[in-house]
């Protein structure tokens, strides 16, 4: 009904977003809310779809979107990126996945390209460099975050990546977005694993503008906690390998 509602504000309101509930363990009291399931993530697609071929085929936009949560919950493909209209529903978590592989892909191109073009002395010597990092993100991006590397990895073979999932035990593990992880999180779930020469961590973690974490927990604390230099990346793909192999191979 709502979206039905909604959808009488065509062209003029460009795009809905429907983005699930997120339940913290924090709930004594409040109302009892049902996590959604496989089969919840399933239906809300398929009426999404419903919206958006009407819509489409009306005004030319396909008006209301599903956040990412939905697709990887029902174990369904990401939408390719025309889709999602020029990424209008970033900040709700709706099409972030699909941009960031998208960006990836073009920057990963670009990187093949450049080791084509290299010297083959600095090459040989890049190659045989041998190199262990890691990254950490939350159970949403984790599996695209572990995919990507391993491409980065293919190409590097001395480059070993190791991509830590980390719970959230501060608001609960229902909560699988990495910008409400926190520090105490972090250095509980890495302070005994092998981090390599540095940690990579996505910028979404850290307060606008300041090296903080939610629980007050600085990046310095948590480099000292962990004994490892950290590395905040952005949001873009471009980003992403730059953080990785941009040192040794631009550099």
């Amino acid at each position: 009904y709502s979206l039905e509602k909604l959808y009488e504000y065509l062209p003029l309101l460009e795009s809905v977003s429907i983005v699930p509930v997120g339940l913290s363990k924090f709930r004594d009291g409040l109302y009892p809310l049902m996590p959604f399931t496989k089969e919840d993530a399933k239906m809300v697609i398929e009426t999404v779809n419903k919206w958006q071929r009407k819509a489409y085929e009306e005004f030319g936009l396909h008006f209301v979107h599903a956040s990412d949560e939905w697709y990887l919950l029902a174990e369904q493909e990401l939408p390719k990126s025309d889709n999602y209209d020029g990424y209008l529903q970033l900040e709700n978590g709706v099409g972030m996945l699909r941009l960031l592989m998208e960006e990836f892909d073009e920057a990963f191109h670009l990187l093949k390209k450049s080791l084509k073009k290299m010297n083959p002395i600095k090459k040989h010597f890049v190659m045989k460099q041998e190199h262990h990092i890691s990254m950490a993100t939350g159970k949403l991006a984790y599996p695209v975050i572990k995919e990507l590397a391993g491409h980065i990895e293919e190409l590097f073979p001395k480059l070993h990546i190791e991509v830590y999932c980390i719970r959230n035990g501060f608001f609960g593990e229902k909560i699988t977005v990495a910008g409400l992880l926190t520090g105490q999180d972090i250095i509980h779930q890495l302070k005994d694993k092998k981090l390599g020469e540095r940690l990579i961590l996505p910028d979404c973690l850290l307060r606008f503008g300041e090296e903080v974490l939610l629980d007050d927990v600085t990046l310095s604390e948590l480099e000292n906690a962990l004994q490892v230099k950290i590395d905040i990346v952005k949001s873009s793909g471009q980003d992403f390998v730059d953080i990785i192999v941009g040192e040794y191979i631009y550099g």
